[in-house]
């Protein structure tokens, strides 16, 4: 979603001096936020997710213990996804074209690199006919639920998104501000009962990854879009901040050994997804405050704005990259592939297939997804895009930000 928010920043009606502060046309601590994100959605497949029964022992093992939280970037994706599309949609709501613009957006955004990926994997046989099929129209994340294997991991949370960018901008447009917020929140605490009913009977299959079970997410990231657009003053989104972040770090300590931390019980399956998304809630605004005051700069890193600005691109093509190597090094030096106790093959792994993602990914960015950027630019008629040069900080491609995935 890269410069939507840019645009929408613009073009938002007056609201209170807190959007004026907090909401901006240029958020680089975003960026930074899903630069976090999807490296640690790297580090987890790239490490434990691959080879969870390796035994290490010291500084490595715990570093190789730490990765299994990668997990927990997808999660932080949704919420920032949330956040974004919904304060988007709510700047314009008002505006005409208003389907037309997001949905056209959203395509030259999202669907020409998704497309050329699922061709790729199609070619090299990485996925089955009835996958492709599927993840074609964007039901990758129901697949077991319809009886075919899950080829390609990444693709399950950009199903989800895609379910909520088909909802959500019609019920943006017909309703208030305040009504979104609370349907929003409504979202949030149905979806943990759901979740509870659904374990209880014996459904715990797709409690991570069915759509009606993980939307609370984006939901989390639509009730701060709509309270940020009231009259609040910052001192409240302190109170907020604070509140999110320790009661979800109380809930989590509290409930650690009833287990809420896992999804092999009652509490947790119902709730570790809502002390999660409440914990990056917290973080989000936390960011927030922080990007329009003057601590700006220790939450604006350019190492990790530059991985939020091919996150998108590295989400797709990182698992590929991961199975080549496996493949190649396989054929061409079988001793070089990782097996248990030789930390250092992994980490030699790592270093190659996520060097290699990291560069195709920014090619992909500013070769092949920029052309549709530019594209998305003129169908809204805001002016040209200029060139995205990472290191020169002023260039706003960089600067505006989306949720891309």
């Amino acid at each position: 979603m890269g410069k939507l928010a840019s645009r929408a920043a613009k073009t938002m009606a007056p609201c209170s001096p807190l959007a004026d502060r907090l909401i901006r046309a240029r958020m680089p601590e975003i960026d930074t936020l899903r630069g976090v994100a999807i490296l640690g959605v790297l580090f987890l497949h790239g490490f434990y997710w691959q080879y969870p029964s390796f035994h290490f022992a010291g500084v490595e093992r715990w570093f190789f213990l730490a990765t299994k939280a990668g997990w927990l970037g997808v999660n932080l994706f949704f919420v920032l996804s949330g956040f974004l599309i919904t304060g988007i949609l709510l700047d314009t709501k008002g505006q005409p074209g208003y389907y037309r613009h997001f949905y056209t957006r959203r395509a030259l955004r999202i669907l020409p690199a998704y497309y050329a990926l699922l061709a790729l994997l199609l070619v090299l046989r990485q996925l089955s006919t009835s996958y492709f099929c599927l993840s074609f129209i964007y039901l990758s994340n129901v697949t077991v639920l319809l009886g075919v294997a899950n080829d390609y991991g990444p693709l399950w949370s950009l199903a989800v998104e895609e379910h909520y960018y088909i909802v959500w901008p019609t019920l943006v447009r017909r309703l208030s501000p305040a009504m979104v917020g609370f349907l929003a929140l409504s979202i949030c605490i149905v979806e943990p009962i759901l979740r509870a009913g659904a374990f209880s009977l014996g459904y715990d299959r797709g409690l991570a990854l069915y759509t009606w079970f993980v939307a609370d997410g984006l939901a989390t990231g639509s009730v701060l879009a709509a309270v940020l657009r009231t009259s609040i003053p910052r001192t409240g989104v302190k109170v907020i901040c604070g509140l999110l972040l320790v009661g979800s770090f109380a809930a989590s300590a509290a409930g650690r050994g009833r287990g809420i931390l896992r999804r092999d019980n009652l509490l947790g399956a119902a709730l570790q997804h809502t002390v999660i998304d409440a914990a990056f809630a917290g973080t989000l605004l936390l960011f927030l405050l922080l990007g329009s005051g003057p601590w700006r700069p220790s939450v604006s890193s350019r190492a990790f704005r530059l991985c939020g600005y091919i996150s998108y691109g590295l989400y797709l093509i990182h698992l590929l990259v991961f199975r080549l190597y496996d493949r190649v090094i396989g054929s061409l030096c079988p001793s070089l592939l990782p097996f248990d106790g030789r930390f250092g093959l992994i980490a030699l792994r790592f270093v190659c297939a996520a060097s290699v993602s990291a560069g195709i990914a920014y090619a992909s960015r500013r070769f092949f997804e920029e052309r549709f950027l530019r594209l998305r630019r003129t169908e809204t008629q805001i002016g040209p895009l200029p060139p995205a040069r990472f290191l020169t900080p002023a260039k706003p491609a960089l600067q505006r930000n989306g949720g891309s995935l």
